[in-house]
């Protein structure tokens, strides 16, 4: 779905897209990841129901999952956005708003890449931009099961914890809810109009 969209937009045949969704339990690595971060085995996979899958984005070994919001953002960089390392800024920027609407403060950690509460990540981020159309994106941390990244070293960092909005707010979230204060957040930081699709697209 990525892959058509990032055509159609190149081609001039669809608008840019945000597309928000919750994935089934599955672990990816990114272009030059180390496979030795999943520490799962294969009984344990298949007994968790754990796909694996390589993927076209940056960043190393990181787990998407019921309960998770992912975010792919199909948008031109192109006249005046131009620049990576913004654009990583500014999808934590997106991120960081989403989850203050819910009380909680996201803060950035020099040097690395993504969301965190503390010395834990609600929100990672790995992106692939090819002639400055993007695509891959975020995953925030709703009320995602945390035990699935013990199976992993998330991110590649072995020095830090993960956490979720419903673990820090001490209550379940529901996820369409935040999918929606995230839409109208990347529309605010990203200088876009968002319009809900029809349903039956």
């Amino acid at each position: 779905m990525q892959e058509r969209s990032v055509e159609r937009l190149r081609s001039g045949d669809a608008p840019e897209q945000l597309l928000l969704l919750e994935h089934p339990h599955v672990f990816t690595l990114g272009r030059g990841a180390d496979s030795s971060n999943i520490l799962a085995d294969q009984q344990q996979l298949q007994s968790n129901s754990v796909e694996v899958h390589e993927t076209g984005r940056g960043g190393d070994v990181t787990y998407h999952g019921p309960g998770q919001l992912v975010g792919y953002p199909i948008i031109n960089l192109k006249p005046d956005r131009c620049d990576v390392h913004r654009y990583v800024r500014d999808i934590e920027e997106v991120l960081i708003r989403t989850i203050a609407e819910f009380g909680v403060t996201g803060t950035r950690i020099a040097g690395l890449t993504g969301v965190w509460v503390g010395n834990e990540k609600i929100g990672a981020i790995g992106v692939r931009i090819a002639r400055w159309i993007t695509s891959h994106g975020f995953a925030l941390n709703v009320n995602t099961d945390l035990s699935y990244f013990k199976m992993i070293v998330p991110c590649g960092i072995t020095d830090k914890g993960v956490t979720s909005l419903s673990r820090l707010v001490g209550r379940s979230i529901d996820t369409r809810e935040v999918s929606q204060t995230t839409a109208v957040n990347f529309g605010r930081v990203f200088g876009r109009e968002m319009v809900m699709p029809p349903c039956d697209e």
